[in-house]
């Protein structure tokens, strides 16, 4: 259960803040963010070694997206496609808004349920598919998030059901919100790897079973003003290779 906080701030000059942790079987191999697709040479993204899609990554233009699967869907299944494979396919667009108009369009039955988050410097949209919908054959639902702080799991959005998001969204509501101008990521830092509560209910966790957090990210995209100022502004993604605790935040060239 990967978890996503995205902060939406229209009109400040970081307009997008967004942390994640990973959480998938310890034993599945995969490498750090980085150019891993000589087809898509504007894409920096995490690679899953496993099935060849990733689960985060940012294109040249800003735009940013992170999957999520929902509940009972986790690993591969028969006949289905990687929705690692999403995540390429939306940052192959320079905008958020045409990503998400375009990754509606699939189809619902060649993919395992997942909450798929895409977001630039303008607006942000989260994209799920319900077992439910892959059930009647209903499509995939589109909702543009709200300004504000917004966190996903397996469920909806602020999904007071979780016992991650009833335990952590006042916590992320309540801190400092990351401050890119003074490299002041400390609170979400904290945050994302706080081993408080049983797992998986904790925002950083491991199990007897080899399933935990394997991996976390902090992301801020400036704004249009910031990115066409003198000098201008870059987006800006620290990455933690290993449990958020323990392993060291470190700057991903972008």
């Amino acid at each position: 259960m990967c978890t996503v906080i995205l902060l939406r701030r229209p009109d400040h000059p970081w307009p997008i803040l967004l942390g994640a942790n990973r959480d998938e079987m310890l034993n599945r191999p995969w490498k750090a963010p980085a150019r891993h697709w000589p087809d898509r040479a504007d894409v920096v993204a995490g690679l899953d070694e496993l099935a060849g899609g990733t689960w985060m990554g940012i294109n040249e233009n800003g735009v940013v997206a992170c999957i999520l699967n929902r509940h009972g869907s986790l690993g591969p299944a028969p006949n289905k496609r990687s929705r690692g494979e999403l995540v390429l396919e939306a940052l192959d667009h320079p905008d958020a808004i045409d990503a998400a108009k375009a990754l509606s369009t699939i189809d619902p039955n060649a993919y395992r349920p997942f909450n798929l988050i895409i977001a630039d410097n303008r607006d942000a949209w989260w994209l799920k598919l319900t077992a439910i919908g892959q059930e009647t054959g209903a499509g995939v639902r589109v909702e543009k998030i709200p300004p504000g702080l917004s966190m996903f799991t397996a469920g909806e959005r602020n999904d007071t059901t979780d016992g991650r998001i009833t335990g952590y969204l006042p916590a992320f509501e309540s801190a400092a919100p990351p401050d890119p101008d003074t490299d002041d990521w400390a609170a979400w830092q904290a945050l994302l790897g706080s081993r408080d509560g049983e797992a998986p209910r904790a925002m950083n966790f491991s199990t007897s079973s080899g399933f935990g957090t394997s991996s976390a990210s902090l992301v801020a995209l400036p704004s249009v003003a910031a990115v066409h100022a003198k000098p201008p502004k870059r987006p800006i993604w620290l990455f933690a290779a290993g449990r958020p605790d323990t392993a060291p935040f470190q700057p991903v060239a972008l």
